[in-house]
């Protein structure tokens, strides 16, 4: 069964950077397309950024172009999130999703229904 953690979230001041990260910690053989969304209080979930399972194809929301970057090491069955340039708006908690696809996928997926799997999100407050 595939498991999701994400990890370090926390405070950062605007215009700061922060790195999430996503493990498979159920260690399934599961071939898996991942990708990171977000909700702050009272928003819908939003779309963040996606990857394929071979890594090579990414997708970001507007709002993520040019400040985040999504990447993945299979051979630890983890996702991460880089994040740069953080203003307060980027204030959410941040949930790690992933879908099972056949091996050597080079497929996304951007909206929340494609998704099998969803971790318990870490959250991101961007304050001074």
């Amino acid at each position: 069964q595939v498991h999701l953690v994400e990890s370090g979230g926390g405070l950062v001041q605007p215009g700061g950077s922060l790195s999430l990260s996503c493990a498979d910690s159920g260690r399934t053989r599961n071939s898996l397309a991942m990708g990171w969304f977000r909700q702050a209080p009272g928003m819908d979930r939003e779309f963040v950024a996606a990857i394929s399972w071979r890594g090579s194809t990414t997708y970001y929301a507007e709002s993520a172009k040019g400040r985040y970057t999504i990447f993945r090491d299979n051979a630890k069955n983890t996702v991460f999130l880089q994040m740069s340039s953080l203003r307060p708006e980027d204030t959410a908690k941040y949930y790690c999703t992933a879908k099972s696809v056949r091996t050597y996928s080079d497929t996304y997926y951007i909206t929340a229904e494609s998704y099998d799997y969803w971790g318990q999100g870490t959250q991101v407050t961007v304050s001074s």
